[in-house]
Parts: structure tokens; C-alpha cells; sequence
């Protein structure tokens, strides 16, 4: 009988132990998230954005091609090598699958096209400067138009945009600032690219590569790189990038793909470094800027 009280009084002062613990533990669900505005033409909020978790996907009635197109941007290398010259993916540039801010990220994309890019001189439609970046930054050719495969990226960046009105944007940009008045080093750019660059991208630039010969980190020179008529040949250009977005998984808190780990000056001498060096020609390359007011930065 005694031995009976004393473990009725353990288990009564157990499920009491319980009962304040689960009392008083954390909760570990993340918090609902806060979203990022929805700005109007005059910059007012309108509404809050949330990024979408992929399982969403699965609830749309043209989930495999949405789906699809998120792969094609992933690994658009493998899945489409007579397209691709370079040794990239879409999403070695749109860091986390386009859906991060200061990354080149895919969430205003539907919403800023047809828009006059200054170095055509022209209008350009969503369809067409999908191509400019396979003609330029992944040294390819053009995809069909009405492809499946064209269809299924601007699917992946519709179902990104998440019913955005087509005259509003979330309060994202695909590049962060730099100071363009820092004049570049390449000597310390050199210094900076063997320090913090050359582990992912290679000590001669040639990128890394899994068993299998698929894309891991692209290269940044050479002829598996983007030619000189991309965007990234620019020295500053290409240093809003390396400030924001690299080098990724830098931090222990924040989201995988966000950089900060360079200063400005930093960042730019590092570019200069790179862009200059050898890399793959663009014949249209004359095209360009046919209005003048050509950057400072451009390389031809």
C-alpha cells in the first residue's frame, strides 16, 4: 500500500511537471509571415505579398506546367543543352528560384513587361527578354516562342506574381545599390576573388560541377561563362550582384541567397576583376545602344 502512495504521488507530481512544462514551453511553428506591400504607381500600399510555398503548386489547375517551368529554371542546362552554351542554369543568377529581394528575382517579372529596355532602344515583351538572357548570359539561342518550355517559365513566374495587379509591384528589386562612384582596383579584385570567390567558382574561373558534369557554381570566366554581351559583363552591373546576393549561406539568420558579406568597394573591385577577363563574344553586340547613352561600364 505504501509503495501504491508513493508512486501514485510521483506519478501525480510527474503530470504536474508535465502540466507546467507544456504550460510554458515555446511554441515552435513559425510565425505567420509578414508579407512585404504592394505599392501603386505612387508608391502607396495597396496589399501585402506572401511568398508562396511550392506545395501550392500542386492546388493549380496547370500545376504541371508551373511545375515544369520551375525545373526548366533550375536546370536549364541539362534539360535544354542545345539552347544553353554556357555552362549556367537560369537560377545561378535568380538566386532561391527567384524568390528573394536584391537577387533577380522572378516575383515582379509578369508586371514589368512589355517595357523599353534602353540598350534595344525598343520594347520588349516577356517572351523576348527571356531569350536576350538565353542568347547573352547563357551564350545560347532563342527558344521557341510558343514553346512548351517558354510557356512553362512565364507560368512559374505568373504563379510567382501571385495575382499582383499588373500596375502595382511588390516592394522588391533585382538589384540593390551600388556606389558608382568608386573607381574599381583589379589588383585588390584578384585578392578578393582568391579569398572569397575561387572555393565556389573555381581559381580559374571554370565553376564547379557534381559527378554527374551538372552545374553546381557556373563559371565566371571562360567559355563555359555568359559572353560579353550580358548584363553580368558589366563591372557594376555585375557588382550589385556580388554585394547582395554572394557569396550565399553566409548567415545564420536571414534567407539563403542574400550576400552583404562585401563592401561596395569590395564588390565592384572583385567584379572588375572578372568581367574582364576572357570570356565568349556576341556578334549583335553592334546593336546595342543605338541611341547612345551607352554605360560607362560596358565592355565594347
Amino acid at each position: 500500500m505504501k509503495k501504491t502512495l508513493l508512486w501514485a504521488g510521483a506519478a501525480a507530481l510527474g503530470l504536474g511537471a508535465a502540466a507546467g512544462w507544456l504550460a510554458t514551453r515555446p511554441v515552435l511553428d513559425a510565425p505567420a509571415p509578414m508579407g512585404i506591400a504592394i505599392l501603386d504607381a505612387e508608391n502607396n500600399e495597396v496589399g501585402r505579398y506572401v511568398i508562396p510555398p511550392d506545395k501550392d503548386i500542386l492546388a493549380e489547375p496547370n500545376a504541371d506546367e508551373i511545375l515544369y517551368g520551375k525545373r526548366l529554371l533550375a536546370d536549364t542546362k541539362r534539360l535544354l543543352p542545345d539552347h544553353v552554351g554556357a555552362q549556367m542554369n537560369c537560377n545561378s543568377c535568380h538566386m532561391l528560384d527567384g524568390k528573394i529581394d536584391a537577387a533577380n528575382g522572378y516575383i515582379n517579372t509578369v508586371n514589368f513587361y512589355p517595357r523599353v529596355m534602353p540598350r534595344a532602344a525598343r520594347e520588349v515583351d516577356l517572351e523576348g527578354r527571356i531569350n536576350g538572357c538565353f542568347q547573352r548570359s547563357m551564350n545560347g539561342t532563342p527558344i521557341g516562342r510558343e514553346s512548351p518550355e517558354m510557356k512553362a517559365m512565364i507560368a512559374y513566374m505568373e504563379w510567382m506574381r501571385q495575382g499582383v495587379d499588373k500596375a502595382h509591384r511588390v516592394d522588391v528589386v533585382n538589384a540593390g545599390p551600388i556606389d558608382e562612384s568608386l573607381i574599381p582596383d583589379p589588383v585588390r579584385g584578384e585578392a578578393i576573388y582568391v579569398a572569397k570567390c575561387a572555393a565556389c567558382h573555381g581559381a580559374g574561373g571554370e565553376g564547379t560541377f557534381d559527378q554527374f558534369g551538372d552545374v553546381i557554381f557556373p563559371p565566371v570566366w571562360g567559355e563555359g561563362s555568359f559572353n560579353i554581351g550580358a548584363g553580368m559583363a558589366r563591372t557594376y552591373k555585375a557588382a550589385q550582384f556580388v554585394k547582395w546576393a554572394m557569396p550565399p549561406a553566409m548567415h545564420l539568420t536571414g534567407q539563403l541567397g542574400q550576400g552583404g558579406a562585401l563592401t561596395d568597394q569590395e564588390a565592384i573591385d572583385v567584379s572588375d576583376y572578372f568581367t574582364h577577363m576572357p570570356r565568349p563574344d556576341f556578334a549583335p553586340k553592334v546593336n546595342d545602344w543605338p541611341n547612345g547613352n551607352k554605360p560607362k561600364d560596358a565592355r565594347y
